[in-house]
């Protein structure tokens, strides 16, 4: 299945979640999207609903296709440890979600453009794969002739806070990868396990 390129709010209504982790695709509206939406009752899911939901909930909120969910999926699993902790681990150490976190793209689909274009550099060097994975202590800068792009600084004026484990210099426009974040730092509303209960089916 290829990347969800729909309605983002529409989408994170029908999920009951918020795929921007913003929380404002459900305030006014936090029903189903649909002209029935407002009085339609949800129905009570099965485990298999449940799992399916949950997997869609992580894979639309990173925005990355079924394809790349699944194989970056397996990689975890090979790992040692917690193989939930371990999968989301691994989507957040993504170069485009790392983008988005620093501020520099207002939502992971405009941080995987800016790195799509090449605008992105780490470590010094041009890198245009958004599913890079980014290692701990590798830096994450802007291009020169980039730094100047209307929707960076746009982004940089509208960001609140970036988390603790990532290093940003806004007049360098250079951040850091500093350390493999905990879980608790991650998302609380995801349920890892029925995740990887639904790929252990």
């Amino acid at each position: 299945m290829a990347r969800y390129t729909g309605p983002v709010w529409k989408k994170s209504r029908r999920l009951s979640f918020s795929t921007l982790e913003t929380g404002e695709e459900l305030r006014k509206r936090n029903y189903a999207p649909g002209q029935h939406g407002p009085t339609e009752r949800r129905r009570k899911l099965s485990e298999y609903g449940l799992q399916l939901r949950e997997k869609q909930r992580l894979r639309y909120m990173y925005g990355v296709s079924e394809r790349q969910f699944y194989n970056t999926f397996l990689k975890a699993s090979a790992k040692e440890g917690v193989t939930g902790t371990q999968f989301m681990v691994a989507l957040e150490s993504r170069l485009d979600n790392l983008v988005y976190r620093m501020g520099l793209g207002s939502t992971r689909q405009a941080a995987r453009q800016l790195v799509n274009h090449g605008h992105i550099l780490v470590d010094g060097k041009k890198l245009d794969i958004p599913s890079y994975q980014v290692s701990p202590g590798q830096t994450i800068s802007v291009k020169d002739r980039s730094k100047n792009l209307k929707v960076i600084k746009e982004s940089l004026e509208s960001r609140h806070s970036i988390v603790d484990f990532v290093e940003f210099d806004q007049d360098e426009m250079k951040g850091k990868y500093v350390r493999i974040p905990e879980r608790s730092e991650l998302n609380g509303e995801i349920e890892e396990a029925l995740v990887v209960e639904f790929y252990s089916r």
